[in-house]
């Protein structure tokens, strides 16, 4: 495997043996690419332009094992990855879900590992990031509340400076000058301990459901953050956001609440 790895390096002059290698028939491609790890299926697809269009294929056997092996089939068999059809976009998500080591105390994440549960503590609000954040590019990812949202539920973006536990029930995404959010209970937005006016800008904005999918749109090069509902677009939430690394974020006060987030990829205009 080595020897592979190592043709991404050779400069374009044949090499012996080169040749063999970069013209594997598919099937042997998958039997040897099924046994590689997720970081050297990565270097493989920089190798050449035939391993890249077959890593491509984001449903082959190179993808189903490695998503079967990580993934847990309470996961795999619910509606819960359903707007991540494919085995490679259900293996991202999963690099993306919720951080069990960037959460309050309070908050554990389920077996399925894209849910948290925030347990049944009093006087608290807690929070949890997800395990990648992002400074480049345009990046979508879905919230689902599943539980009451209590007297505040917030969904947004937050640096990793961001408290993820304060006393008492409050706003705590967006309670500071790392993290923006919105409150899902009165629409309001939130950042550095400041309503910001309420979102979405309509006269008698609808409140959110408990199940809707929210789907959050951060724009890494425009600086923006927005939302959509039921693949309706809120408008941009935030603008002017820092050049910092940004990870997806919620903070909740309700017991037993669980919330589900599920990594997109780039948003689809239109």
């Amino acid at each position: 495997m080595c020897h592979l790895m190592s043709l991404r390096t050779q400069k374009s002059k044949p090499v012996k043996g080169q040749s063999f290698w970069l013209r594997l028939p598919e099937q042997t491609l998958e039997q040897i690419f099924s046994y590689l790890s997720l970081q050297d299926l990565r270097n493989c697809a920089l190798v050449c332009k035939l391993w890249c269009h077959f890593l491509n294929d984001e449903n082959n056997e190179v993808w189903r094992l490695p998503c079967e092996r990580q993934l847990a089939e309470e996961a795999l068999r619910s509606d819960l990855l359903c707007s991540v059809p494919t085995y490679k976009a259900k293996l991202r998500a999963f690099c993306h879900a919720w951080n069990p080591a960037d959460s309050s105390r309070n908050i554990y994440i389920k077996p399925n590992g894209f849910t948290l549960h925030r347990n049944p503590v009093a006087q608290s609000t807690d929070a949890s990031r997800g395990k990648r954040g992002f400074c480049h590019g345009r990046h979508a990812w879905e919230v689902v509340w599943e539980g009451p949202l209590g007297t505040v539920a917030v969904v947004g973006v937050a640096t990793s400076e961001a408290s993820l536990q304060c006393h008492g029930y409050l706003p705590l995404l967006g309670s500071d000058a790392h993290s923006w959010g919105w409150n899902l209970v009165d629409n309001h937005l939130l950042h550095n301990g400041d309503a910001l006016g309420t979102y979405p800008r309509l006269n008698n904005a609808p409140k959110y459901q408990v199940g809707e999918r929210i789907r959050v749109i951060l724009d890494c090069d425009d600086n923006t953050l927005s939302f959509e509902r039921s693949y309706e677009f809120l408008g941009v939430a935030f603008r002017g956001l820092p050049d910092r690394r940004l990870y997806p974020s919620v903070s909740a006060v309700y017991g037993n609440t669980e919330v589900s987030m599920v990594y997109l990829g780039p948003p689809v205009d239109g």
